[in-house]
C-alpha cells in the first residue's frame, strides 16, 4: 500500500512538472508574439503611408486575426491542462472564435496573394474593391465566411445527453461538447475545401506573376518581390495545413516514443498551431524594408534610457 501511495505521488508530481514546463514554454512565446504584433499595429496606425496601401491593410488584418487565434487557443490550452470546467455558454464563444480565426487564415493568405496579382496586372486600373479605401468590404466578407461556417457546424451537432448549457461544468473541448459524426464530417469537408481552394489560388497567382516577370523589361524588382511574397504565402499555407496531420504525428509519436496523450496534444498544438502564427510577423513584417526600418526605430526608442 505504501509503494502504491509513493507511486501515485510520483505520478502526480511528474504531471504537475509537465504542466509547469508547458506553460513556461508557451507563455514567453505568446508574450514575444504579442509584443511584435503591438509594435507593428502601432506603426500601421501612426503612419499614413501604410493605411493607404491595401497590402499593409490586409497584413494588419492577418495580424489581428492571428492574435485572436493565438489568444483564444492559449486560453483553451490553459483551461484544459489546468482541468478547468465551466458551462458551455462560456466555453462556446472561445471555441467559436478559435475555429473562425483558424478557418480565416487560409482565406486571408489567398486574398493577400490575389492582391499582389491585382497590383501587378492592373496597376492603373485596379478594381474598386481592391483599393485601400474599399478593401474593408473584402475583409468583412472574409470574416463573415469564416464565422458563418462554424455557426453551421455547431448547429448541426448534438450535445451530450444530460448536459445543460447554462449550468453543467464541462471540459472546454470541441469533441467533448459535440461528438456527432455529422459534425465531424462537415468540419473535415469544410477544412479540406478551404485549403484546396487556397491551394489552387496561391500557385495560380505565383505562376502568373512568374510569367509576367519574364515578359516585363521594366519594374522587374517590384514584380520579383511580389512573386517572392506569394511564395511565402504558400509556405505559410503549408505550415497551416500541417495542423491536419495530427493523426499521423500522433501515430508516429506513440509508435516510437510512447508519449502520453496530453504530451502529444501539446506537441501538435505548439508545432502546428502556434509556430506558424509566430512566424507570420517575422516572414511578412521584418522582410519588408519600409516596415523593418520603422520597427528598428520603434525598438530603439523603447530601449533608449533617459539621460
Amino acid at each position: 500500500m505504501q509503494d502504491l501511495t509513493e507511486l501515485s505521488g510520483n505520478t502526480t508530481t511528474q504531471k504537475s512538472l509537465s504542466v509547469i514546463i508547458k506553460v513556461c514554454v508557451v507563455i514567453p512565446f505568446f508574450c514575444m508574439f504579442l509584443g511584435c504584433i503591438t509594435v507593428m499595429l502601432h506603426i500601421f496606425a501612426s503612419h499614413r503611408q501604410f493605411l493607404d496601401s491595401s497590402r499593409y491593410i490586409l497584413f494588419s488584418y492577418m495580424l489581428v486575426n492571428d492574435t485572436l487565434l493565438v489568444l483564444s487557443s492559449m486560453l483553451l490550452f490553459i483551461f484544459i491542462i489546468g482541468q478547468v470546467h465551466f458551462a458551455i455558454i462560456i466555453c462556446a464563444p472561445l471555441l467559436f472564435l478559435s475555429t473562425a480565426t483558424f478557418q480565416n487564415t487560409p482565406l486571408i493568405l489567398a486574398t493577400m496573394s490575389l492582391e499582389r496579382y491585382v497590383a501587378i496586372f492592373y496597376p492603373l486600373q485596379r478594381p474598386a474593391a481592391w483599393c485601400s479605401d474599399r478593401i474593408w468590404i473584402i475583409m468583412l466578407c472574409l470574416w463573415f465566411t469564416s464565422c458563418i461556417l462554424p455557426a453551421v457546424e455547431f448547429s448541426i451537432g448534438n450535445l451530450i445527453p444530460g448536459v445543460d448549457i447554462l449550468s453543467t461544468p464541462v471540459a472546454c473541448k470541441s469533441r467533448d461538447l459535440n461528438s456527432s459524426l455529422t459534425q465531424t464530417l462537415f468540419k473535415a469537408s469544410l477544412n479540406g475545401l478551404f485549403f484546396a481552394v487556397v491551394g489552387v489560388i496561391i500557385p495560380f497567382t505565383y505562376m502568373r506573376i512568374l510569367l509576367k516577370t519574364k515578359k516585363l523589361r521594366q519594374d522587374r524588382v517590384s514584380v520579383s518581390r511580389a512573386m517572392h511574397t506569394v511564395l511565402l504565402h504558400g509556405f505559410q499555407l503549408l505550415l497551416c495545413m500541417m495542423a491536419f496531420t495530427h493523426p499521423i504525428t500522433e501515430s508516429l509519436i506513440v509508435f516510437h516514443a510512447n508519449w502520453q496523450p496530453e504530451d502529444i496534444a501539446f506537441f501538435n498544438y505548439f508545432c502546428f498551431i502556434l509556430i506558424p502564427r509566430f512566424l507570420s510577423p517575422l516572414i511578412y513584417g521584418f522582410r519588408d524594408k519600409s516596415l523593418r526600418d520603422h520597427i528598428g526605430r520603434a525598438l530603439q526608442f523603447c530601449w533608449q534610457t533617459p539621460e
